[in-house]
């Protein structure tokens, strides 16, 4: 199962350039998202796997922490480091960081 890590913990890693994936559905996304990261819906994560920037972990997001996890489960599945960050956008948004 993937490595979860916080919001403070993402944060710091998008200062450094860190590689974002959401998971949410376009709708969600479209409501509010993270700065800078990069859309692929969960449910076509295994066919699209081959857009995810490898070379670096991915910080994988979703609504609230659920969705991330499967997904840096295939990531990793797919042998690319990945982790899931905990509290999803709702924790990011909760903690008063800017969304797009």
């Amino acid at each position: 199962m993937a490595t979860e890590v916080t919001i403070d913990d993402l944060a710091d890693a998008i200062t450094h350039g860190a590689y974002v994936l959401d998971v949410r559905e376009q709708e969600e996304y479209d409501e509010a998202h993270v700065p800078g990261v990069v859309l692929i819906p969960l449910g076509e994560l295994e066919q699209r796997v081959h857009e995810v920037e490898d070379g670096s972990r991915v910080f994988v997001i979703c609504r609230s922490g659920a969705r991330s996890l499967k997904g840096a489960d295939i990531l990793e599945a797919n042998g690319i480091d990945a982790v899931s960050v905990a509290g999803g956008t709702l924790g990011w948004i909760a903690s008063g960081r800017a969304t797009e």
